[in-house]
């Protein structure tokens, strides 16, 4: 009968059918795969900062330490990053990661400044892979459309989930040292080459760089003194439309000296690109990090409550909880393309500023009654951060030019690293001052983290 659960459940498959009409489920596997296996190691590492680096240093080095290689990755990589195939790409990104988390796991466990200085070495080198994956794939949806887009982005939302549970499981629950998980968890890049080269069907990869490879040599075919040359715009869109390839056919066509210009100008068209997409995209994407991490790095440490009126029983519970709430709230809001699309990226943007002014003054002046409306904020801070990052990568899937759509991918990826650098030396200054201002006032709960 109409209204029944039943009839409403049927009703809701019907639906869900619907969105998902077309969608390759192989396609969505791999990418949720990358989405996950690319972002879970730096939730580990920040997981795991307290034991990488003791008591002493602050753990905002851990977190500069995974963020600021993975940055300058995507600040400069989306420029020649298409002359390497994928493939060689999983190679290195893979190798990077496994050695980097194996330099973390078998350095000696003194927190003494040489061993510190090894371990955070480690941390780089899976940044920059961490990077390295990102502008990659994000650039790879391409080829895949809107799915892949969200199976991405679903991925790298379960990926806070998967790794901060993860490493709470094997340390606490299994009661397995730091160093036996960290090796463990050392050999999940692997994964990466398996969805690559198993799951993931690349026939669409392939078709594009058979395109590439026609159009190129229909210009071939063409009289020498009167057929016309590629222009700058039409050697790009070969670069891009055919990432497969090592070298552009180009390179057999031209001397060394044109090459060099053919190259600047390119370089040139990309800087310009990237100019185009900052405003619409990069923008929002850098302001909602800068404030969710300063929120989370800077502000949340000092969101305390006596404990009587909590529920747990140590102060730096607090801590673990909202970073476990934030995150599924990030995971939710990076699965819902497929039902819900945003797109002024710039509201949810300035209600994330919000929700950093109203936790900040919180922390200043105590006006929150129960730590449970701040639960409530910090998901809907997840929420939004996970929205605009989700969208801002949908929008420029719709908006911008196919011929410039990967470059573009890659190179607003940048944004989210700059955001979390940015909120990282702002977390830093911050946490101490909230705290002083807090104990100067007698609640001295952040001393006792």
């Amino acid at each position: 009968m109409p209204g029944s659960p039943a009839s409403s459940w049927a009703l809701y498959k019907a639906r869900f059918r619907a969105v998902f009409d077309g969608a390759d489920p192989r396609v969505c596997a791999a990418f949720w795969l990358f989405g996950l296996i690319n972002n879970v190691l730096y939730v580990i590492i920040l997981s795991a900062a307290l034991d990488l680096v003791g008591t002493d240093i602050p753990k905002g080095v851990v977190l500069l330490a995974d963020v600021v290689p993975s940055f300058f990755t995507k600040l400069v990589a989306p420029y020649f990053i298409h002359k390497i195939p994928y493939h060689a790409r999983i190679g290195i990104l893979v190798v990077l990661s496994v050695c980097g988390m194996l330099l973390i796991a078998l350095t000696p466990a003194t927190k003494d400044s040489g061993t510190i200085a090894v371990k955070l070495v480690g941390v780089m080198m899976a940044s920059f892979s961490s990077g390295l994956g990102e502008l990659s794939f994000l650039g790879l949806t391409h080829f895949y459309g809107h799915f892949s887009l969200a199976a991405w982005a679903s991925g790298t939302g379960g990926a806070g989930l998967v790794g901060a549970g993860a490493y709470v499981l094997t340390t606490t629950t299994l009661r397995l040292s730091v160093r036996t998980s960290l090796l463990a968890f050392s050999f999940l890049p692997l994964i990466m080459v398996l969805t690559f080269f198993v799951i993931l069907p690349r026939e669409h990869i392939k078709d594009a760089s058979t395109k590439s490879a026609e159009y190129t040599r229909v210009d071939d075919e063409e009289p020498e003194s009167t057929g016309p040359t590629l222009e700058d715009e039409d050697l790009t869109l070969l670069e891009y439309e055919g990432l497969l390839s090592t070298s552009i056919p180009s390179s057999r066509r031209f001397n060394a000296a044109n090459h060099s210009s053919d190259s600047l100008s390119t370089f040139k068209a990309n800087l310009n690109r990237a100019s185009k997409l900052f405003f619409p995209y990069m923008l929002p994407l850098l302001l909602v990090y800068i404030a969710e991490y300063t929120i989370n790095q800077g502000v949340a440490p000092t969101l305390l409550f006596p404990l009587a009126q909590s529920p747990f029983s140590h102060y730096r519970d607090f801590y673990s909880a909202y970073g476990a709430i934030y995150q599924i709230g990030v995971f939710i809001s990076r699965s819902s393309t497929p039902f819900i699309r945003i797109h002024n990226l710039y509201l949810p943007s300035f209600l994330q500023i919000l929700n950093l002014a109203i936790l900040i003054l919180h922390a200043l002046f105590n006006f929150i009654p129960s730590v449970y409306i701040v639960f409530g904020i910090v998901f809907w801070e997840g929420l939004l951060g996970g929205l605009v990052y989700v969208n801002t990568f949908a929008e420029i899937t719709d908006n911008v030019p196919r011929e410039d759509r990967e470059f573009s991918l890659g190179a607003t990826s940048v944004s989210d690293s700059g955001g979390i650098c940015i909120a990282g030396v702002l977390g830093m200054g911050l946490e101490v001052a909230l705290c002083r201002w807090q104990v100067e006032r007698g609640r001295d709960y952040c001393k006792r983290l």
